[in-house]
């Protein structure tokens, strides 16, 4: 029912709410078992997305743009594979001006799903070791810059975005 894309994105996804640091892609990828060269375009679209923000250099990698419990299964879904309703009965009837009771009926299957997402949060599918945002984590990297993975509510910094030269985005202060 869902695609290989998502249930990559999501093992991914669970993977970055449950480690306190800047997770590389190649570290994402054997954590998740999730083809390298494909994560990587999974990334960029949950990047693109703004669920998940990337930063360069030695200690760079990915980490959650927003607090795991206000990400939901269907954020993720939406970013990378979105889901289609039937909007209109296929079968192309000249006389039919609403969708035919049995693309109804599938239509009606495809929301409840689309309702479960939207309930389901990354916390939940993440398992009990998610973390919750700005706790446990540092608010410096290794390598002593600020974590832009962290809320800094003390300075209350502004953060701005720019490309990566890769298709997705970079943070710095």
């Amino acid at each position: 029912m869902i695609s290989q894309t998502v249930e990559y994105a999501l093992r991914a996804m669970s993977h970055l709410a449950s480690v306190h640091h800047a997770a590389t892609s190649v570290e994402i990828a054997g954590a998740t078992k999730v083809p390298h060269g494909y994560l990587s375009k999974i990334m960029r679209d949950l990047v693109c997305a703004e669920l998940v923000r990337s930063f360069r250099g030695r200690r760079g990698g990915f980490i959650l743009a927003r607090d795991p419990g206000a990400i939901s299964v269907l954020d993720i879904v939406k970013a990378v594979d979105p889901i289609h309703r039937i909007e209109r009965c296929p079968l192309d009837e000249p006389l039919q001006t609403t969708v035919c009771p049995l693309h109804r009926c599938l239509d009606d299957a495809v929301a409840h799903i689309e309702q479960s997402f939207a309930r389901a949060t990354l916390v939940g599918v993440a398992g009990t070791g998610a973390p919750a945002r700005g706790r446990g984590r540092s608010r410096r990297n290794p390598d002593g810059r600020a974590n832009p993975g962290v809320a800094d509510r003390s300075e209350n910094a502004e953060l701005s975005v720019r490309g990566d030269g890769i298709g997705g985005r970079s943070i710095s202060r």
